[in-house]
Order: C-alpha cells, then sequence, then structure tokens
C-alpha cells in the first residue's frame, strides 16, 4: 500500500506541478501527516522534491525532473481496455488513435498479463445506447470536441423547445449520455447550460479564442444540472393504486418514479394486492400518455385533473373502436 502510495504522489507531482500537502491528502485519502512522512520518504531515496512554505507554498519535482515509472497493475491495465469505448471513440474521430494506444498499450503489457487484457474485451463489453433507441445524431460532433479543446467560440443555429435560435456559444465539454451527446457551453460569459447535439442544425466554427472558467468542473457541473434539471421537470404529484404488475411496470417509467415506488417499501407490497402510491409528474397531458401504457394495472386517485383526462382519452379510444366495428 506505501509503495504504491509513493507511486501515486510521483505521478501527481509530476502530472500536475506544485500541489499542496492538502491537496495532496485529499487526492490520495489520507492525512496530511501522512503526505509529510511520504514526501521525506521520496526525499530520502534519491527523488528531488522541492518544499515551498507559506500560503501559496507547497511539493514539486525539480524542474524538468522526470520519472520512468509507468508500470500498470494487472487490474489497471484490465480497466484501461474496459474503458475504452469503441462507439464513443469513433464519433468523436479518435477510433484509430484509441486503437493505436491499446496496441502500444499491449505491447508493453508483461506477457502475464496480455492474455487478461485481451479476454476483456471478449468478455465485457460497454452498450452507452438505450433499448429500442439508436444513437442519436452527431454530425458536429468532431467539430465541437476540437472547439472544447482548443477553446474556441462556435456559431450554432440551435432548435430548442420555443423555436430556432442562433448562439455563439463558448463550449466548455462533452458530456455522453444514454447515448445521446450534449455540450456544457456559456454565451459572453454567461453561466453554463447544456445544449443536445442533435438538436444543433449547423454550426459555424470560428478562430476566437476564449478563457476558460478556471474554476469550472465538467463532472460537478453535469451532477448538479441534471438534478437541477429533474428537480424543474416534475412540477406536480400523482396518487395512484396500483397492482404488484402495475408497481413492477412504474418503475420503467423513470428513476424518479422509481424511487417513489421503492419508497412505499417491500412490506407494503407484500401486503396486498393492490398498494398506494404517489408519484411526481411533468404534466397532466405527460402522465396521461405514461400511464396509460399501463393500461387495467393502475388506477389514478388524484389529482381529478388526471383521473378525467385517463377517464377521457379510455372513452374517445372505445368510441373509436366500437365505430370501426360497426363499420
Amino acid at each position: 500500500m506505501r509503495a504504491s502510495r509513493l507511486l501515486s504522489i510521483l505521478m501527481l507531482l509530476q502530472s500536475r506541478g506544485r500541489l499542496s500537502a492538502h491537496a495532496l491528502a485529499q487526492a490520495l485519502e489520507v492525512s496530511v501527516r501522512t503526505v509529510y512522512r511520504d514526501v521525506d520518504e521520496l526525499s530520502a531515496s534519491g527523488v528531488p522534491v522541492w518544499a515551498d512554505r507559506g500560503r501559496h507554498g507547497g511539493f514539486q519535482l525539480q524542474p524538468g525532473w522526470r520519472t520512468r515509472v509507468d508500470g500498470l497493475t494487472a487490474t489497471e491495465a484490465q480497466a484501461m481496455f474496459l474503458a475504452g469505448l469503441p462507439g464513443p471513440a469513433a464519433q468523436l474521430g479518435l477510433g484509430e488513435a484509441m486503437a493505436s494506444a491499446q496496441l502500444k498499450l499491449m505491447a508493453a503489457l508483461p506477457d502475464g498479463w496480455r492474455d487478461d487484457a485481451r479476454r476483456v474485451s471478449s468478455r465485457f463489453h460497454l452498450d452507452p445506447i438505450d433499448w429500442y433507441r439508436g444513437p442519436a445524431a452527431a454530425d458536429h460532433l468532431p467539430a465541437i470536441a476540437r472547439a472544447v479543446w482548443e477553446e474556441r467560440r462556435m456559431g450554432v443555429r440551435y432548435e430548442s423547445w420555443n423555436g430556432v435560435v442562433q448562439r455563439v456559444l463558448e463550449p466548455l465539454g462533452l458530456v455522453l449520455k444514454a447515448g445521446i451527446w450534449y455540450v456544457a457551453a456559456t454565451t459572453s460569459g454567461k453561466a453554463p447550460r447544456t445544449y443536445r447535439l442533435s438538436s444543433i442544425l449547423e454550426l459555424v466554427p470560428t478562430h476566437e479564442n476564449f478563457e476558460r472558467p478556471a474554476n469550472f468542473d465538467l463532472g460537478a457541473y453535469w451532477q448538479a444540472s441534471t438534478k437541477r434539471f429533474e428537480f424543474e421537470l416534475y412540477r406536480d404529484r400523482a396518487v395512484l393504486r396500483a397492482s404488484q404488475r402495475g408497481l413492477r411496470r412504474l418503475r420503467g417509467l423513470s428513476a424518479a418514479v422509481a424511487d417513489a415506488v421503492d419508497a412505499c417499501g417491500p412490506a407494503a407490497e407484500a401486503q396486498a394486492q393492490w398498494c398506494e402510491v404517489t408519484i411526481p409528474i411533468e404534466s397532466i397531458e405527460h402522465a396521461t400518455e405514461q400511464l396509460l401504457r399501463l393500461g387495467a394495472e393502475v388506477e389514478v386517485l388524484a389529482p381529478a385533473a388526471l383521473r378525467d383526462a385517463i377517464r377521457r382519452t379510455i372513452a374517445a379510444m372505445a368510441a373509436l373502436y366500437a365505430a370501426r366495428i360497426k363499420a
């Protein structure tokens, strides 16, 4: 464990430059005192680690010094092959580069590890596309990826929910979720927003650079953005009476609905043939479309507007089919 931690400190300093003891402790999930002991041991073994004191101080390697220690463990090598998704890499224009990198990595592995690494791709497959769906159109993905990497503004004509708009975006990062690509971008220094690539009708790259916010964290932004989106999306609640089969089908509507069903607890499901559950809904219209899929396994108790909407829809369907039979 300690040898691995010493190597990690070395790799962190080599890749990130100067780091404080507190930053190293957070990255390694150890105490600051442990970091000081490890740095002393590295220094005693001949690694030129400099320590700068003061508010902006920290540890850094001697300028120009680099280690050639780059050994991977067997599980780390397997993880590298598991993480290489061929579909997204090809969409980004990196399919050939990824294949080349995996070949180089394979050649650098010890003989005993190569078969393990090869077995990963034959025994594990990651498919980011949801059921019954193909990948969303991503015609502009390579150009947007270049703009993200080079920190260049881009003009877009974008189909939003209220019409087609034109924007000059400063792209900060790309996210692939359930087979759909999104770009996080700012406009004129405003707060970042999320844009779906398949809704970009036209893209005009520019040669104008922008200054990327120093504190922008794509992972943290995406997590907060999705939570906010889900919170704003579900603006109302519906009280349902569902059979055991209905409860199982409800879980397939969305993660938020599944959480609401799970909140009932297994005891409630076991005690009765039918169970009352309160779920979040977007709107009366959207909930009507979703709940009609469940047929007679779910009954809406409230709100009255949703119950009436489902009743009217069923009555209209019955009249439509009755008329067809008479004809």
